[in-house]
């Protein structure tokens, strides 16, 4: 989604991390996607660092909130917890929701601590960090996305009416579907695919 909002076309090739391509393997030790690989053969392999290096390049709807520079340090700082404590926590939860395990309960209230945060600032503003989109929203978006779909049931029922609004803007957005478009694998059809907005 921040490529696309950058304006950076890439060549794409779709992969399944089960059956990782040799190619991959190659460029990137870690063997993780998304991996951006560079014409010179340097690379970046997180994604947070693809989407920042993208934005730095142009930024045309000012995502990294250029003219409010103390948000910025605040955006790293909420992607970082949403990365390191929130998604340890969620995929626990995700695993005790599929193996009906005792501790599902308990590991879904503590996601929902960071749940309750984001439906905090939704409730005073449109978006995670205020009025506009930023990089905040794309990046937290796949895992906000990931929690609701453990239990949707249990979801819609749960007080967060201003994260839900949030979550349906984002799912129904032009932008969210041009980024989840389905693409052939790489090892079944050796075909690479332009990611562009155009």
């Amino acid at each position: 989604m921040a490529l696309l909002m950058a304006r950076q076309s890439v060549l794409l090739r779709a992969v399944v991390t089960k059956d990782k391509p040799e190619e991959l393997l190659k460029i990137s030790p870690k063997a993780t996607v998304p991996v951006l690989l560079f014409e010179d053969g340097s690379i970046i392999d997180e994604s947070l660092d693809i989407m920042i290096w993208a934005l730095q390049k142009n930024d045309p709807t000012d995502l990294l909130y250029i003219g409010k520079p103390e948000i910025y340090p605040q955006m790293l700082n909420l992607i970082s917890i949403c990365d390191h404590e929130f998604r340890t926590k969620l995929s626990a939860y995700k695993h005790a929701k599929r193996y009906h395990q005792p501790q599902e309960i308990e590991l879904r209230s503590q996601c929902e601590k960071f749940i309750q945060k984001l439906e905090s600032s939704l409730q005073k503003q449109e978006f995670i960090m205020g009025s506009k989109l930023s990089l905040a929203d794309l990046a937290i978006l796949p895992f906000v996305r990931q929690f609701v779909n453990v239990d949707k049931k249990w979801f819609r029922s749960a007080a967060h009416p201003h994260l839900s609004r949030w979550l349906e803007s984002m799912l129904q957005s032009l932008l969210f579907t041009k980024a989840m478009r389905k693409y052939p694998l790489w090892l079944e059809c050796r075909e690479e695919f332009l990611l562009s907005w155009d």
